[in-house]
């Protein structure tokens, strides 16, 4: 993906959030994500995401990060979602709860 990303996060509480996130984005988890646009999209997590410092469009350094999706048995279909549009994870086939 690159360094660059349309926004970027210095603030605590945000940066908390996406560590949070990450906790509930676990390699090979089944997930559907309720996005901030209230579309969704569900898929297995492909790779564990990080939080990583990426640059906006005016040079701003900051904290965001992109969890890769995957759908099984279809390696065709792949979509990368950022951090800040994910509003909750709904986790499928396993005990996790889910995050919002």
């Amino acid at each position: 993906m690159g360094r660059q990303a349309e926004h970027v996060y210095t603030d605590q509480p945000t940066i908390a959030r996406f560590n949070g996130m990450v906790e509930h984005l676990q390699n090979g988890a089944r997930v559907r994500l309720h996005l901030a646009d209230g579309s969704s999209c569900e898929g297995v997590v492909a790779a564990r995401p990080t939080v990583q410092e990426y640059y906006d469009g005016d040079g701003n350094e900051g904290s965001n990060g992109v969890v890769h999706l995957e759908r099984e048995g279809s390696s065709e279909w792949k979509r990368y979602v950022w951090f800040d549009q994910i509003e909750r994870i709904e986790h499928f086939g396993s005990d996790a709860p889910s995050w919002n």
